[in-house]
């Protein structure tokens, strides 16, 4: 935990699970599958990846898609998302 991309994947992924897994308890119909954590999740690696590796405008780059991917398909911060 040397570099800001370390701390900045962390706190990412940290939210991808407490997103999922506030997700799988809710009651109704299933909108979210394992499957739709994954990109965001590997991004997360990537990210981390290029960034120790001083590869910063790539980083930032896959960063900018890995957040843009979690806020149009998983859609976090929606009241009363669609069921």
């Amino acid at each position: 935990m040397s570099t800001i991309y370390d701390w900045m994947t962390i706190a990412l992924f940290a939210g991808l699970i407490v997103l999922f897994l506030q997700r799988s308890t809710d009651e109704g119909p299933e909108v979210d599958s394992i499957w739709h954590y994954l990109p965001p999740s590997t991004g997360c690696a990537v990210v981390n990846y290029l960034g120790n590796e001083g590869h910063d405008a790539a980083a930032l780059a896959v960063l900018a898609v890995t957040l843009g991917y979690v806020w149009m398909v998983l859609r976090p911060f929606v009241a009363g998302r669609e069921r």
